[in-house]
């Protein structure tokens, strides 16, 4: 019991720091095995068991594979370790994929039978917001419900009171920025548009979008690509931002940017697991 709750309490702090992790638990056990239904394990991107056991290398290498491929698509998988021979009486071969269940060959003397669960822990998709306009204000809060960790970046002499975000930076100078898929807004609306949208453009990111006309992003584009910046980089940048929902109010852009981003993160999710 004390191992399971240091387990869990780690896992309660990983999710509060918003890291990326997989959960992986022994859900049923058959014969002999090292490890009983309830065991866990913490493990990294990078493979490593940071906390928990969940048996020795008779289910380590399945259950590692597994887990690089739910941070992957960000799906949970269930993985059966068997012995050969009862692989063999269902008809399945070691690595194959049945109702959902990934089987792996047990070629340990113990010839027991593993079934785990492996849970992708993913932070939560990060929302970069530049700019203090209203509509970057709406935005900020229209997503954080919604489940995006929102970053707002803007001079503080911009911002008439402090707005509920996750990070609030009093300047265009992003940093080092919240670990996970990325989406950047730049919602200037006169007030440093260029330096915001360097900034936008410096920055990894799934999506990056200006909030202004066709007209006026075709004009930073001619100063930015003249100061050096790269043609193509400023060509990804969607503008004006937003699906065409013939939005006119602050609040109904603001929705509509969003719209376009869940729709942009949806994608790739779906992409992914169609592979």
């Amino acid at each position: 019991m004390g191992a399971h709750v240091e387990v869990m309490d780690l896992v309660a702090q990983m999710k509060a720091d918003e890291q990326t992790f997989v959960l992986a638990t022994v859900v049923r056990t058959v014969s002999v095995t090292a490890a009983k239904a309830g065991a866990k394990a913490i493990i990294r991107p990078d493979g490593t068991i940071v906390a928990g056991w969940i048996g020795g290398g008779c289910a380590k290498g399945a259950v590692l594979k597994a887990a690089r491929e739910a941070l992957a698509d960000g799906e949970p998988r269930m993985v059966s370790v068997r012995p050969e021979n009862l692989l063999a009486e269902l008809g399945v071969k070691p690595g194959e994929t049945r109702e959902g269940v990934r089987f792996a060959s047990n070629m340990c003397p113990s010839k027991g039978t593993m079934d785990i669960f492996v849970e992708p822990v993913l932070p939560h998709p990060s929302l970069v917001i530049l700019g203090a306009s209203p509509v970057a204000l709406s935005l900020a809060a229209q997503a954080r419900p919604l489940g995006y960790h929102v970053t707002l970046a803007a001079p503080a002499a911009d911002l008439a009171s402090t707005p509920v975000v996750d990070v609030l930076i009093g300047s265009f100078g992003l940093g080092e920025l919240h670990d996970a898929k990325r989406f950047v807004v730049v919602s200037t609306q006169g007030k440093g548009d260029e330096t915001a949208l360097r900034a936008a453009l410096a920055t990894k990111a799934a999506y990056h979008a200006f909030v202004g006309s066709r007209r006026k992003m075709a004009a930073l584009r001619e100063k930015l690509i003249a100061q050096g910046v790269d043609a193509a980089s400023i060509d990804r940048v969607k503008a004006p931002a937003g699906l065409d929902l013939g939005a006119i109010t602050p609040e109904e852009i603001a929705m509509s940017i969003l719209a376009e981003i869940t729709l942009e993160r949806l994608r790739g999710q779906r992409s992914k697991s169609e592979d």
